[in-house]
């Protein structure tokens, strides 16, 4: 390898180590890059997102920028909709059963999938595929042969199942299948490197163990971390309801990023901000010096994600309206997170802002409400009978100096 070829990996490396959690091996990527260097052939980089959500969030999005990475440094990625394998659920980091969806329900989903991440992935250099295609195609006798390549010993080793095995709690047979059907897509598509969270490293193993006994060359397995929802612990996720969809709107989306903790902001920018790590750096130097105003490194964070799925005007125009409401005052850091139960789906913004603790009364409430003395999410509300949505997550301010995060069951 000449000294410029060296200088080429090194370089790539750089950029595909950012904000990784593990990568399987180090070693056998950087042979892999200098083959790609040396033979104008781009590596395969394949991801799989099961569509059992209408909506991406940005936790989604961690491994669509590392996509964009690879994009980038001129290799071909597969964004594969495992349209087949969310028939099966996967139920990695759940202690029961998750339910199948329906061909329906996978159709749409996936549908919205494809007009959501050309947002972050460049539409003329992604190949988009579905599992369903190949595993569609494959008979009952395919798929024992396809089973008898992995032991029930092998599949216990996965942390959930084996906790489930402990505890005496139910494992359905099919769900066994699904590491096998994600491992088996690596070996139709022969993929160079997989791309996943660090939940799905055992799958991401089971794939390149396949490829080894189909006679491929093993991919190397990269895995990214949990992007932390708006409470700062659990992962984000539309179920708990601390997540921000890459479809809110302006407002919403602006609201929802400067409701971050100051620290978790330093997170979201390492995992999802087009700034390089040496910016950032400086950035959160400079915050921590005194010389730069975490508020406006938080606002500088929620105009740059805004803007990315709505545009700079639109961007602009909601840091303009939370600046209307917020001023330049800065949001409490240890703002804690407040969760209240919906009831049918809904809870009165009145009853909301009793609830949490901001106001004494509902008729208060309702007075402050009437008086525009009350925002959502940066905007200020005029209508008292509003209500809030459950499965999100709402910052509340009434007044100058009174806030709190919301969650809604």
């Amino acid at each position: 390898m000449s000294q410029q070829q060296a200088q080429r990996v090194a370089e790539q490396m750089r950029l595909i180590r950012r904000g990784v959690a593990n990568l399987i091996s180090e070693a056998e990527l950087q042979e892999k890059l200098t083959r790609s260097l040396a033979t104008g052939v781009p590596l395969r980089i394949k991801a799989g997102f099961d569509p059992t959500a209408a909506d991406l969030h940005l936790g989604h999005t961690v491994l669509l920028h590392k996509m964009r990475q690879f994009q980038q440094l001129g290799h071909e990625v597969i964004f594969l909709i495992g349209d087949f394998t969310g028939r099966i659920g996967d139920p990695t980091g759940k202690n029961a059963t998750r339910k199948p969806l329906t061909p329906e329900e996978v159709t749409a989903n996936a549908h919205t999938y494809q007009q959501q991440v050309f947002h972050i992935l460049d539409r003329d250099k992604t190949r988009v595929v579905f599992n369903s295609d190949w595993m569609g195609k494959l008979s009952a006798a395919e798929m024992i042969q396809l089973a008898a390549r992995h032991t029930v010993a092998r599949m216990l080793e996965r942390e959930d199942f084996a906790n489930r095995y402990r505890q005496n709690q139910p494992i359905a047979i099919h769900e066994f299948l699904y590491p096998l059907v994600q491992g088996y897509d690596s070996v139709v598509l022969q993929s160079d490197l997989e791309l996943g969270g660090t939940d799905q490293t055992f799958n991401l193993l089971v794939g390149r163990e396949l490829q080894k006994d189909y006679g491929q060359s093993p991919q190397c397995i990269l895995t990214m971390p949990i992007l932390e929802g708006l409470d700062g612990v659990q992962k984000m996720s539309k179920s708990l309801g601390n997540y921000i969809a890459i479809q809110d709107p302006p407002d919403e989306m602006f609201g929802k990023l400067m409701s971050l903790s100051d620290p978790l902001m330093w997170r979201y920018y390492e995992l999802l901000s087009a700034l390089d790590m040496e910016q950032i750096a400086n950035r959160r130097q400079q915050v921590e010096a005194g010389s730069y105003h975490p508020m406006e490194a938080k606002k500088q964070l929620a105009l740059e994600m805004t803007q990315r799925f709505h545009g700079a005007e639109a961007a602009q125009q909601a840091r303009e309206r939370f600046e209307a409401v917020f001023g330049h005052k800065e949001l409490p850091s240890d703002m804690e997170t407040i969760t209240l139960a919906s009831q049918d789906g809904f809870l009165g913004l009145a009853a909301a802002l009793t609830q949490a603790g901001l106001l004494a009364s509902n008729s208060e409430a309702f007075r402050m409400i009437r008086q525009q003395a009350v925002a959502v999410n940066g905007e200020r509300v005029k209508d008292d009978r509003l209500r809030l949505q459950a499965g999100n997550t709402y910052l509340l301010q009434v007044g100058k100096r009174r806030f709190a995060r919301l969650q809604l069951t």
